[in-house]
């Protein structure tokens, strides 16, 4: 079932869009940020409340690797694992992560806290390696900045505070 804050967003970006269909890509958008991914169920009312069937939101959700179709952690952790960020020590970078929290890629912690994955590209091909912390971006690392970036989310987490959402700006979509 969407939530009304859902509804109400959506409705209220309606007039924007051309087409019901063309208003998936923020619908799934806003289930994940209030869901943490975008489950079967959540599918379902997606459809129903755009009038889309279920297999065009299902073909949209699993074509776009930015949409989580299974439970994440806290901290989503992709590293770009793509030529140039590999050549330029993104194996490192996915070694000392694995290391540090305790899982391989693909794996969340048992904590609930992080999930670690490697994605394809980041387009950040000119300030590699480069990977993506929740919607935070960060470019031109090595190993001791990685132990930052997860020192500070770790910190941030344990103090409640949001992690990995810096560049978003309240009242505006998403």
């Amino acid at each position: 079932m969407l939530s009304e804050k859902i509804k109400n967003t959506i409705n209220g970006i309606r007039p924007q869009f051309p087409t019901e269909q063309a208003l998936l890509l923020p619908v799934l958008h806003l289930i994940q940020d209030e869901y943490g991914w975008v489950s079967e169920e959540s599918m379902k009312s997606a459809g129903e409340f755009l009038n889309l069937p279920l297999s065009k939101v299902k073909e949209v959700a699993s074509f776009y690797t930015m949409y989580k179709l299974h439970p994440q952690g806290k901290v989503d952790l992709q590293i770009c694992t793509n030529i140039s960020c590999w050549l330029n020590g993104a194996d490192k970078l996915v070694a000392c992560a694995e290391k540090r929290l305790g899982i391989k890629c693909g794996e969340t912690t048992k904590d609930g806290s992080f999930t670690l994955s490697q994605v394809e590209c980041l387009a950040a091909c000119g300030t590699a390696p480069a990977l993506m912390l929740n919607e935070d971006y960060y470019e031109s690392l090595d190993v001791p900045k990685l132990n930052e970036i997860l020192d500070q989310a770790s910190k941030d987490l344990a103090a409640g505070k949001v992690v990995g959402k810096t560049t978003r700006k309240e009242g505006v979509w998403p």
